[in-house]
């Protein structure tokens, strides 16, 4: 019987209207289909240049290898599925994927700065490099082509700048742009004079034990690296987080933005500082560098809050919100996995909570985050809706381990997911299966409504 469920599924359209409960063994079946192909503005299943086996590709949940002859990129491979997701997405955008070749092989062709490598990001194919190079040097930038080439990843050294543009903190206008940071940086400056750099008997009590508590917090954060262990460091982030606190009173400083604040504070300082993260210095830049990093993580952390305000604010009900979704968006997809964990008594806000909260900086290797963190700033204001297909995949990579826990089994497994050894290549097998799903639901904006 289960045989011929698994012939039907087969047969059946990429319609969301037929979406099995099952969904996730179908997108294992598929997977050899989408390896080496992409999308308008989002990647699938990418080749990358992780040291992977050349015979054998594995998802993360270890389910079994893909035959040769489906990993292969293929022009000639059944086009149904990419036509499907195509329709559903810009009609204008064109792939890139018949474009894609390695920088190193045109290195002849394209300029110093394009050919600088990003290691585990697919922006180190030369076409894209390019598309990069010619959105920025626009006197005016076109943040939505900007939004679909960061989608699948940004290189390293180009980050800094389409962080600033993606986020509004820059402005589209390059002649604008330089006078913008500078005023910016300023009022951050003047910020810092104002609520930080006061004696405690200036401040409220609420405020006192607001920079207390950030006190607290700034050593925990990011722990498994050591950069955030220096003095300078925390006391930046401690700056920045009392400033935003002090500046948005309807939230005050809750526990989990501090972890926000990091990517912008390594991909910042990226900009003065070379080699591996672990050999930075924060106190070897003078002065007024640092003063540049957290004003621009200051502004950046406030623009993307700013979308996500209710998050925050007392009893957070936004995540609140996301957390129902997550539920219902789970019991769609999987509905044994969502049975068994009701059977077992796991609530999702005991789990899910701190991954909406933190964006799941805690949840994956922080050399990771970045990378992650150029979907979520390419979605822009649909980062909210979005995140709860990321949630729903990154919970689904582990569906069958799940389907075999009992309750304490699950929570210990779920705040500490096996995840330490993951590569670019897992994190991108969850972004696909978010897209994926989206691409699928999205036709019926009601299903997940609260």
């Amino acid at each position: 019987m289960r045989s011929e469920r698994e012939e039907d599924r087969r047969k059946e359209t990429f319609n969301s209207t037929t979406v099995d409960s099952r969904f996730n063994q179908t997108l294992r079946d598929v997977q050899g289909l989408l390896k080496g192909r992409s999308f308008p503005g989002k990647v699938l299943i990418t080749r990358r240049s992780d040291p992977l086996d050349n015979s054998t590709v594995r998802s993360p949940d270890n389910h079994g290898s893909l035959r040769d002859s489906e990993t292969r990129p293929s022009q000639q491979a059944d086009g149904s599925f990419e036509d499907e997701l195509q329709s559903r997405s810009n009609p204008d955008a064109t792939s890139s994927a018949s474009q894609t070749k390695s920088s190193t092989s045109n290195s002849e062709h394209t300029s110093n700065e394009v050919q600088k490598p990003s290691i585990g990001s697919r922006a180190t194919d030369s076409a894209r490099l390019m598309k990069f190079a010619k959105e920025l040097s626009a006197t005016t930038v076109i943040l939505e082509k900007l939004r679909e080439l960061a989608w699948n990843g940004v290189p390293s050294y180009l980050r800094p700048n389409i962080w600033r543009l993606l986020l509004g903190y820059a402005p589209p206008n390059s002649d604008r742009r330089e006078g913008v940071l500078r005023r910016k940086r300023l009022d951050y400056l003047d910020c810092v004079a104002q609520y930080y750099d006061i004696p405690d008997i200036e401040r409220t009590d609420e405020e006192i034990n607001m920079l207390r508590q950030i006190a607290v917090d700034c050593p925990r954060t990011v722990p498994d690296v050591s950069f955030f262990h220096q003095a300078q460091v925390q006391k930046s982030l401690e700056r920045i987080l009392y400033i935003w606190a002090i500046r948005h009173p309807a939230s005050g400083y809750v526990q989990g933005i501090n972890d926000l604040a990091t990517p912008f504070l390594v991909v910042f300082l990226s900009e003065h500082a070379e080699g591996s993260i672990d050999n930075w210095m924060m106190s070897d830049l003078p002065s007024e560098k640092i003063t540049d990093i957290e004003a621009d993580c200051y502004w950046c952390l406030s623009k993307l809050l700013d979308g996500m305000q209710d998050h925050y604010t007392f009893a957070q009900p936004g995540i609140q919100r996301l957390v129902f979704k997550l539920k219902e968006l789970v019991r769609r997809i999987d509905e044994p996995v969502s049975t068994h964990m009701e059977e077992q008594g796991l609530e999702f806000l005991q789990f899910a909570f701190r991954w909406f909260n933190c964006l799941l900086i805690r949840e994956i290797p922080f050399h990771l985050v970045t990378r992650l963190w150029d979907t979520y700033l390419a979605e822009g204001d649909a980062l909210p809706d979005f995140l709860v297909y990321i949630a729903a995949s990154f919970l689904l990579t582990w569906s069958d381990k799940l389907l075999k826990l009992d309750f304490q089994e699950m929570v210990m497994f779920l705040q500490h997911l096996p995840t330490h050894n993951w590569s670019h290549s897992e994190l991108e097998i969850v972004l696909s299966r978010a897209y994926m799903w989206h691409a699928m639901f999205n036709s019926s904006p009601s299903h997940l409504a609260s």
